[in-house]
């Protein structure tokens, strides 16, 4: 037995059971490839229940699957309205562990088993000859290694938020202020509530994600007086953020810009703007702490919300050999369409398997982790990533697959291969 046929007889190993992981297991087993779906929580989309108190801005129908929404029609599923928008618990509790469930899935799927680090069975990433015939092998926290024949890497951002810091790095003593920063989307009309009702927070950030949380604790101030806001941007104009309005693709998330420009025009919300955060001091261990700006402005506030964006974590994958774009972190076929200038607005091309070849035959970084630091995301985009390296790793067209998938509901694609998609990410959270 040749070494290539050993190797293709391993399943392809998926790192992580969110949305686009399941996807990529569903996919895969429709075209009777072996996968291992290796997630480091306890449960599907683990990920998702640091912000299962957000509603979506995008519906079911941007969501789901179509093969995957197919599958669970067929088993009996409680098909949700496709017109709702869902929150990211619900996402969970009525999308994903269901999916998980699903005997073609069930068996797949290893939880609590967090992936250190990828190379090549006896080679490392100078070594050419051979390279590509021999198997991956991932190595796993509990001291063990699984081989694979590909690797697909869907594990996400959010355990790697960027920093307060206004220039990439950490802002000067950020690390010893951790106790004052919420990272990205805390739910101050819930569990978070006492950090945040009668007191002022300073969220940083001009995302979809910072929008979020600034409706949100508008909706604390008025239930708890002397609950204060302020919005620190590093942007001279928060004009894209205003902008969009009815013109934007998902309209719940437009309608988001209207709401905030009413908000700071009234006072509700104090804007500085341009603000590049430098230092941050904590006055006292209970009390306030301070951001000081470059240009020699401050903000006291009693707690920070970081919602500066996400960054891909690379370092796993750190043995084999990748081509990333030096801006974004994205491979280089997906940098191509991905301008993170205002240019760009409020819609990115559809990408699929060819925009996410790496040196490294075999591997595939997808869903949000492979666009880096841009935000501009949507589900349905990882769902076509997968479906078409499934096909890929088969041999097939991407068109093939299951078929013959009897059901009740037709999902249809959020996405058309012949025009853009609107983004998402954080920008795909919307608000309660």
């Amino acid at each position: 037995m040749s070494i290539e046929y050993a190797a293709r007889q391993l399943p392809v190993v998926v790192i992580g059971a969110g949305p686009v992981g399941l996807a990529a297991a569903v996919h895969l087993a429709g075209h009777r490839i072996p996968s291992l779906v290796l997630e480091a929580g306890s449960a599907a989309g683990a990920a998702i229940r640091n912000w299962q108190h957000v509603r979506l801005f995008s519906s079911w129908r941007d969501n789901i699957d179509p093969v995957a929404g197919r599958l669970l029609d067929a088993a009996g599923w409680s098909v949700p309205e496709p017109g709702y928008h869902p929150t990211g618990a619900e996402l969970i509790d009525e999308y994903l562990l269901p999916l998980a469930k699903l005997p073609v899935l069930a068996d797949r799927i290893r939880y609590g088993t967090r992936v250190t680090g990828i190379t090549r069975l006896g080679v490392d990433r100078l070594r050419g000859p051979g390279r590509v015939d021999a198997p991956f092998v991932a190595r796993l926290a509990d001291g063990t290694e699984q081989l694979a024949r590909a690797v697909v890497d869907a594990s996400g951002t959010w355990d790697t938020p960027n920093h307060l810091g206004g220039e990439g790095l950490p802002a000067l003593g950020e690390p010893a202020a951790a106790a004052h920063l919420d990272f990205a989307l805390p739910d101050v009309l819930g569990a978070d509530r006492a950090a945040h009702a009668g007191r002022h927070t300073v969220v940083v950030g001009a995302g979809h994600s910072a929008a979020t949380t600034l409706l949100d604790l508008i909706e604390l101030a008025d239930q708890q007086p002397g609950t204060r806001i302020t919005w620190a941007v590093r942007r001279v104009t928060v004009d894209p953020v205003f902008a969009p309005g009815a013109a934007d693709a998902l309209p719940a998330r437009g309608a988001i810009g209207t709401r905030l420009r009413q908000l700071v025009d009234v006072g509700r919300i104090v804007l500085e703007t341009g603000f590049v955060t430098h230092r941050v001091e904590q006055r006292s261990d209970l009390g306030p702490v301070r951001l000081s700006s470059r240009d020699g402005r401050m903000i006291v506030a009693d707690r920070v919300v970081v919602a500066t964006g996400f960054r891909a974590d690379h370092r796993i994958a750190a043995e084999l050999r990748l081509d990333l774009d030096p801006v974004l972190g994205t491979s280089r076929g997906l940098a191509t369409l991905l301008d993170p200038g205002p240019a760009r607005g409020c819609s990115v091309p559809v990408s699929g398997v060819n925009e996410l070849r790496h040196p490294e035959p075999g591997y595939f970084v997808v869903g949000i982790k492979s666009y880096g630091r841009a935000s501009a995301f949507l589900m349905a985009t990882g769902y076509r990533q997968v479906r078409q390296i499934a096909a890929e790793l088969a041999g097939a067209t991407a068109g093939g697959g299951w078929r013959g998938v009897t059901h009740r509901f037709r999902w249809s694609p959020a996405w058309r291969a012949d025009r853009p998609v609107a983004v998402a990410h954080g920008d795909q959270l919307g608000s309660r």
